[in-house]
């Protein structure tokens, strides 16, 4: 880089705090010490080299796996500054020793940045055996190592001359802190990959030395490139509308295309860090998307004068839209400590007008495509109008689909008001459901048998769940509404259980509801509400009473210490437990086994839900095997 590094020195860095405390509570600054938060590690030294990036210091990333265990993070940027600090320490000692010591403290250092304002490479530092920073800078290499989280191996000196500038890290996990310390290659390009659309003249490269894998990512089209990515497979009205402004001193680039699903993908970045709970820039984004088509249809007189405005949720059906904004760090405002939620009052303004203003150009200029989405928004509303309709038939108890009938042929419901602590059991089959509900907690759990394979819901519109009787039960079993209607706090469960089979059909249903929850209920899953039961594959009987096996390994492995007489009996299905055994294996508080259904990229879900889920169904199998991703909770006694 030719750039000028002034701004950007031994001056820039300010300390704030040390860092005593990260070493014994890991969970406050990585969120947990499970494999997510092991990727967190990665995730702090690349936003510290896309920081650079953004500020217009540099273009490619790299990242190496290495077969000792260790990675390796190299970007181009200008280099961590070498000089002394006002401490007395040299400042790469400072950056990577010191919790809150860093260049985004000052306006000088920074324009905008997405990174934990310096809290990230001292936090890595302390949860490594060891780390080696390297840097390229003021034609120097100069290297600096750490060990035992963070102590000083060897004081930073001069190792070389390199007209290059850059920084490269590496460091091992220290294995005392995380169980598994094995880096998913899988995980890190599909994070490099998103981070690869928001960086169009970046290239991110990865590569695993171990499993001889890589990859490496460039787009030129930016944030078109990922909607077309999440769109690939499915039948887009028109090509995507694209379009940058400047307001305010925040930047603003959108991205958005209509396909024929019902489904809405809108994803949020900030800085490029993705805000998962949206926030001020997503509020004006609707806002202003919903009054330029129903300016649009009144315009036209697509919509006549007594005809009620277009519903926001209508004008989203089928939308995939990416919002990327870059705001200066003294506008900057996040709600809570977890970067999810953009707070800024002037983004939902700017945002709004640039959104309206130039969506309303576009559909000026594009009848044909304006047209064909205001008919696709109509007939939302028709069927939005249609469904609630059916809805308030049955609270009020009229019409053929009385709630009460309806759900007292099969629901046992839970008689404790608590709600927070109620579960709800999808039980596959009337005789599972018959022994769930014979031998429960009738005050905290409520039972609802399943018959079969309920509906395939990613083409399913809410009109299309209204006419199927048995994800209509769900509906009014939750109470909690569907799609845009839904309130997951209005739920009369905190806990949603799927309970089937432990094969391919059990598993299919289950794929099925999770499909159902993601397309209609998501905030269930946001929230964590939504688990799966893990029934034992055997039981073995011994002199000691009988004991539940949930996998073949664990059998091979207990096999070989039981001893005496024993009988193993395989458990093909929840039909053949008793009510008692079904009990203790799959409901009882204290024993029992819940996997929670986390939605960890909600681009990457919404891709292969759809590949999976919609007109190919070869690869269901495949991905029930391989691509479910299922995080274990901590505490299911809860």
């Amino acid at each position: 880089m030719t750039k000028n590094t002034n701004t950007y020195d031994e001056s820039s860095i300010k300390i704030l705090e040390g860092l005593e405390a990260v070493r014994k509570r890991p969970g406050m600054y990585i969120g947990s010490t499970d494999k997510r938060g092991l990727h967190h590690l990665i995730w702090e030294i690349v936003d510290n080299a896309i920081d650079e990036i953004i500020n217009g210091y540099g273009n490619y990333i790299k990242i190496l796996l290495h077969k000792d265990g260790s990675i390796t993070i190299a970007d181009n940027g200008r280099g961590v500054p070498i000089g002394k600090h006002e401490s007395g320490k040299s400042t790469p000692e400072v950056i990577y020793t010191v919790l809150h010591a860093g260049g985004k403290f000052e306006n000088s250092g920074y324009k905008v940045s997405g990174g934990l304002h310096g809290v990230g490479a001292s936090v890595v530092n302390a949860l490594s055996s060891y780390m080696e920073v390297t840097i390229y800078r003021d034609g120097k290499i100069s290297q600096i190592k750490f060990q035992d989280g963070g102590k000083v191996l060897s004081p930073l000196k001069t190792i070389g001359e390199s007209k290059k500038t850059g920084t490269i890290v590496r460091f091992i996990p220290d294995k005392e802190i995380f169980k598994n310390c094995n880096f998913s290659f899988t995980t890190i390009s599909e994070r490099m990959q998103e981070s690869a659309f928001l960086l169009p003249d970046v290239t991110i490269e990865i590569i695993d030395e171990e499993d001889n894998l890589n990859a490496k990512y460039h787009y030129d089209d930016g944030i078109v490139s990922f909607v077309n990515y999440i769109n690939e497979n499915k039948n887009s009205l028109h090509k995507p509308i694209h379009f940058k402004s400047i307001k305010n001193n925040i930047e603003i680039e959108i991205a958005l295309q209509y396909t024929d699903s019902y489904n809405e993908q809108l994803l949020s970045f900030v800085n490029n860090v993705k805000t998962a709970d949206g926030g001020t820039h997503e509020v004006g984004f609707k806002t202003g998307l919903t009054k330029a088509f129903n300016d649009y249809a009144k315009n036209n007189n697509i919509l006549k004068g007594k005809d009620a405005s277009l519903d926001g949720s209508d004008v989203r059906e089928g939308l995939t839209a990416i919002i990327a904004v870059k705001i200066p760090e003294n506008l900057l405002q996040f709600e809570g400590q977890t970067k999810g939620k953009l707070g800024t009052p002037e983004a939902r303004s700017t945002v709004e007008s640039a959104t309206y203003e130039n969506l309303k150009f576009f559909l000026e200029e594009n009848k044909e495509i304006a047209l064909a989405i205001l008919d696709k928004a109509q007939k939302s509303k028709l069927a939005r109008e249609a469904a609630r309709k059916a809805r308030e038939q049955v609270r009020k108890g009229t019409g053929k689909n009385n709630k009460e009938r309806i759900l007292s042929e099969k629901l046992a419901k839970a008689t404790g008001k608590n709600y927070a602590l109620n579960e709800l059991f999808l039980v596959e089959g009337d005789s599972a459901g018959g022994s769930a509900k014979s031998n429960r907690n009738r005050e905290t759990q409520a039972i609802l048998p399943l018959r079969g394979k309920v509906l395939n819901c990613e083409k399913a519109s809410s009109k299309d769940i209204e006419a199927n009787a048995e994800l209509r039960q769900i509906e009014y079993a939750i109470g909690a509404g569907l799609g845009s209607d839904f309130d997951y706090k209005e739920s009369n469960y905190g806990k949603i259980i799927i309970m089937t089979d432990a094969d391919v059909d059990g598993s299919h249903i289950q794929i099925l509801l999770i499909t159902f929850f993601y397309r209609f209920m998501r905030p269930l899953i946001e929230q964590g509400m939504l688990y799966i039961a893990t029934p034992p594959l055997y039981s073995i009987e011994t002199s000691k009473g009988k004991e539940y096996i949930a996998t073949d390994e664990e059998l091979e492995t207990r096999k070989k210490t039981i001893k005496g007489n024993f009988k193993i009996q395989r458990f093909k299905g929840l039909g053949e437990m008793d009510a008692k055994e079904l009990y203790e294996t799959t409901m009882d508080k204290e024993n029992r086994r819940l996997l929670r259904v986390t939605l960890n990229d909600a681009a990457i879900a919404e891709k292969r839900i759809h590949i999976l889920m919609g007109d190919e169904v070869a690869p269901r199998k495949e991905w029930i095997n391989e691509n479910v991703d299922f995080t274990l909770e901590d505490d299911f006694r809860k």
